[in-house]
């Protein structure tokens, strides 16, 4: 019998303190490090982190994966034992509790609020946000719940399971693995019943990995990208919102522009792909360019540094620092407060696939290379129409159902050489 196998444990009372962190070193070699709750380094988490970091991966997916780890290990802190004692059992009421359990809550300083009768009014007011869970009846998107996503659960599954392997294959840890793979999974082979007019699916599954629903891709209608677009104070902004929304890239990639990627003459701009790390030059709508050649005077002229080589995105105040990417979604957000909306800048990625997708004279393929989709049938979400346009065409149905009803048929015409007259007495008709 596996240790605390018999152990009943009340993970309805359960909560993760706050112990250890994530630290962020700036150094290229060890990028993150995994602080435990004794203010040390996880020598064993450090491994993994190299281990990811050969196999190319960047360092927002050791971030993600440390975050998830971190979680892990906290939940062990709590329940006295090893990483490397873990159990099924461990795996077990961990993927329970992230399933019932209530997200910890992280209240940034600048939203918390003093209590007032009245709402806030002014240019620095802070805007109170919907209760977590609230669907936003202006993009119809639902804000985030004070449960974990099955999309965070997933993750956290694979990551743990990731982990437990590698240490396995290293010997540095426990025989078995905490996650194992679904019981279905164990005992016969992969893809034994593949179709092969069919996609191979990634078929290892892990026993304790959740269901996790398909993301219907939304974007920004014209009418409210322009109330947006209207929104925005400076031509910095404007000129990434018109590349976003022409170009199809994603926000941060982006931002990794510099002075010497942008070439107005040809009318493309390059960028540094996600993933692959492939440099590639996507063409872009004038205006863009128009926007964009107005911010770098703006900028220049308050001393923001030049050169080829510098980067394209700076930010709008003194101490100059290159924009990043959640500077990006602050600005984003703060737009969209007057409006009432909550879309993220991956919306604009989909916004312009859908522009692109709708156009007849476009190429798939063509739109396949401006994303850098590994595989055509990736755009198949983008050719289904969403729940709007869906509600819109039954609408029109309804309508036109309703006009024919209210319509007098006429008679049939007869065919040449006959007197309308005779048929209309053969018919017994009156006479027309």
């Amino acid at each position: 019998m596996p240790e605390n196998e018999g152990a009943e444990r009340d993970l309805s009372a359960l909560e993760l303190p706050q112990w250890g962190r994530l630290r962020e070193t700036g150094d290229p070699w060890d990028p993150y490090q995994l602080i435990d709750k004794d203010g040390r380094v996880c020598a064993e988490a450090q491994a993994f982190f190299k281990d990811l970091q050969a196999a190319g991966r960047e360092d927002t997916t050791l971030r993600s994966y440390a975050l998830d780890l971190l979680r892990w290990l906290r939940f062990l802190w709590v329940l006295d034992i090893r990483w490397d004692r873990a159990t099924s059992v461990e795996a077990r009421d961990f993927m329970r509790w992230m399933l019932l359990a209530d997200k910890p809550v992280r209240v940034h300083w600048r939203l918390q609020l003093r209590p007032q009768t009245a709402a806030p009014k002014g240019p620095g007011a802070v805007v109170r946000r919907p209760p977590p869970g609230t669907l936003n009846p202006v993009t119809g998107k639902s804000s985030p719940g004070v449960k974990y996503a099955a999309a965070t659960r997933a993750h956290c599954e694979t990551v743990m399971r990731t982990f437990y392997d590698f240490h396995l294959r290293e010997g540095t840890g426990p025989i078995i693995n905490p996650f194992p793979l679904d019981r279905s999974r164990q005992a016969s082979r992969a893809n034994t019943h593949h179709n092969p007019m069919e996609r191979f699916k990634h078929e290892r599954t892990g026993r304790y990995r959740p269901k996790v629903p398909k993301r219907i891709p939304r974007r920004i209608p014209d009418e409210m990208f322009n109330a947006i677009f209207a929104a925005l104070k400076y031509n910095r902004d404007r000129a990434m919102f018109a590349f976003w929304v022409s170009t199809g890239v994603r926000a941060e990639e982006l931002l990794t522009s510099t002075n010497r990627d942008d070439l107005p003459g040809e009318q493309v701009i390059g960028v540094i792909r996600k993933g692959t790390r492939d440099y590639q030059r996507v063409p872009a709508s004038p205006d863009a360019f128009v926007w964009l050649r107005l911010a770098q005077e703006e900028a220049w002229r308050r001393g923001v540094p030049r050169g080829r080589n510098a980067p394209l995105w700076w930010t709008l105040r003194r101490p100059w620092r290159p924009l990043e990417y959640p500077a990006a979604r602050a600005m984003f957000i703060r737009v969209q407060e007057l409006l009432g909306s909550n879309w993220s800048l991956h919306d604009l990625r989909h916004t312009a696939t859908y522009r692109m997708t709708s156009d007849p004279l476009v190429r798939l393929t063509d739109v396949q290379w401006v994303l850098a989709h590994k595989q055509l049938t990736t755009l198949q979400i983008y050719l289904t129409p969403d729940s709007d346009e869906i509600v819109g065409h039954m609408l029109a149905h309804h309508a036109r159902q309703e006009k024919k009803a209210t319509e007098q048929p006429r008679p049939p015409l007869p065919a040449p050489g006959y007197d309308p007259a005779s048929m209309d007495v053969l018919f017994g008709r009156p006479n027309s």
